[in-house]
């Protein structure tokens, strides 16, 4: 759920009634400012807290979720949010050249994950693989990496480790790229299944013109 729309609405709805509830405890019930201002603050408090339970209940029911199944799932997602951003961290602060579009790659493909999963939770069951294991080994693989390759002095052995490395993150981004079509697989399934569809309302329209056409000839 998007915090800052959650926000937005919460406020709107909040400020006019914490206002009507002032005015009316001041001039139709005779209060005094503070009190009026205490029970306008009070009752802002209510409706603020009011609409927000609203809010994810409706957000809950069209995601099919219960208020468990979120807390666990947003729960994970703030923690692969910390994970992705020390992986943006590190991806920036390496100067190779030959693994840009590799970094570039790993980038895009987290951050389309981890963005897909909080505009629709559900789609955290389908990505787990991804945020139990290989979010972690590419966050730690390519600190190390980063590590290596800022040495001032490079032997053999870190020639080595860095290519390893390298080659380790190419099958990494392999892995991330399979996990990424598996989370949006049913939307291909989806969309296949609509593709099916249009093409046999086609062929059933085109067979009818040619019929229409034949008996028109005759």
């Amino acid at each position: 759920m998007n915090r800052f729309l959650s926000f937005l609405v919460q406020s709107v709805v909040t400020v006019p009634s914490a206002t009507i509830i002032w005015f009316s405890s001041y001039f139709a019930f005779d209060q005094t400012f503070l009190i009026s201002s205490a029970i306008s603050l009070g009752g802002g408090v209510i409706v603020y807290n009011l609409t927000s339970a609203v809010m994810t209940s409706r957000f809950l029911k069209k995601h099919q979720l219960t208020r468990k199944e979120y807390r666990y799932i947003k729960k994970n997602l703030d923690e692969a949010k910390q994970k992705i951003s020390r992986l943006n961290k590190s991806l920036f602060t390496i100067r190779d050249l030959p693994t840009l579009k590799q970094r570039m790659d790993i980038l895009r493909i987290t951050r389309k994950i981890q963005s897909m999963t909080k505009t629709e939770p559900k789609r955290f069951y389908k990505a787990e693989k991804f945020y139990f294991s290989h979010l972690d080994s590419v966050v730690e693989l390519t600190e190390k990496y980063r590590f290596l390759s800022q040495q001032p002095k490079k032997n053999h052995e870190i020639d080595v480790s860095l290519y390893e490395t390298r080659q380790t993150l190419t099958d990494l981004t392999k892995a991330l790229e399979e996990d990424l079509y598996y989370v949006i697989s049913d939307d291909v399934d989806s969309l296949n299944f609509e593709i099916d569809v249009a093409k046999h309302s086609i062929k059933k329209l085109n067979d009818t013109k040619t019929i229409d056409e034949s008996r028109r000839l005759k």
